[in-house]
């Protein structure tokens, strides 16, 4: 097998922003593009190969095909055959709902889907305007938070963020959550798409509906615990690995290249994804297949793989992660 790009799929949102199209390098006039899923076995919004000898075939029918060689023997068996991660960018011109997703028992009980766990890294904060919110400021009842959604103050029980480029947050399932206007953010995830909606600030749509709200399966859903500190810290450094993110469903780690790196992936029962922020490279894996990758670029490099020398051109900034 060889490194995977994916075409893109563009998401117009009532909330989204206009920074995708340019990000990605695209000419296209597609408007309010909220969300860029770079990698998904979603069904339904299932990735197609871009390049290579498998172009044209989406990621199920990948893992169909390759099995363990795509994904990893233990991922393989775990995940039943599914692509297990979920990858996106993430543009929000105004905030988006506030909202929670279930863990794995109650989704798969509920939806026979997993859960879902993820992580946001901050890309850009539109001049230092963007915020966010990420768990619960004080502690509640769920008695109290539904009262809260019924009279418009449930904004005022949860941590709030001023962000900047770099920042890091993780959200466990059950963690309530919004990213808010002036966000741009790199968005890992399970592979997942329920979403209980808590809370809209009573936004109609463009036919002039309120979207539903999901009071009652959220309230089961949430995880009531209060943390001091939602953020992920961390030191950054420059031509070495700084790990972010690890658990159950994924480790995540930054790299900031200006050297030329080798990777070991031997050892490793897994694929992984090289999510590009900044600059750009030429990574080249141990069968000699080499590949470009820039800004605003995904790629998924086989469980087969089994290292890689990383070249940036000048500068690179890009997330690695796998399961």
């Amino acid at each position: 097998m060889y490194p995977l790009k994916f075409k893109p799929i563009l998401k117009s949102t009532i909330w989204g922003g206009e920074k995708i199209i340019p990000f990605k390098h695209f000419d296209c006039q597609q408007a309010q593009v909220g969300e860029s899923w770079e990698i998904s076995d979603v069904p339904g919004d299932e990735s197609v190969v871009a390049n290579g000898a498998d172009a044209g075939k989406n990621l199920t029918q990948l893992v169909n095909e390759y099995k363990a060689a795509l994904v990893g023997e233990n991922n393989y068996k775990r995940f039943n055959g599914k692509f297990p991660l979920l990858i996106k960018f993430i543009d929000a011109q105004q905030d988006l709902s506030i909202q929670v997703h279930p863990n794995d028992e109650l989704a798969m009980k509920r939806h026979n889907s997993m859960g879902k766990t993820e992580m946001w890294y901050v890309i850009g904060n539109d001049g230092g305007k963007a915020h966010l919110r990420s768990g619960l400021s004080k502690q509640i009842t769920p008695e109290e938070y539904a009262r809260r959604i019924a009279d418009n103050t449930i904004c005022d029980v949860l941590a709030d963020y001023a962000v900047q480029p770099g920042d890091v947050f993780f959200l466990p399932a059950g963690r309530i959550h919004s990213i808010g206007a002036g966000c741009f953010i790199a968005e890992i995830q399970q592979t997942s798409n329920i979403t209980y909606r808590i809370y809209d600030f009573n936004r109609k749509d463009k036919n002039g509906n309120t979207r539903e709200l999901h009071t009652e399966l959220s309230k089961d859903a949430i995880d009531y615990t209060v943390s001091a500190d939602y953020r992920t810290h961390y030191t950054p450094k420059q031509n070495e690995p700084v790990e972010l993110v690890s658990c159950p469903y994924f480790t995540t780690t930054v790299y900031d290249l200006t050297e030329p790196m080798e990777m070991d992936y031997s050892e490793l029962d897994s694929f992984v994804i090289y999510i590009c922020m900044e600059g750009a490279c030429s990574i080249t894996d141990n069968e000699g297949n080499q590949v470009e990758l820039q800004a605003g670029e995904s790629v998924l490099f086989p469980a087969t793989t089994e290292s890689l020398s990383v070249k940036a051109n000048g500068h690179v900034k890009f997330l690695e992660t796998y399961v």
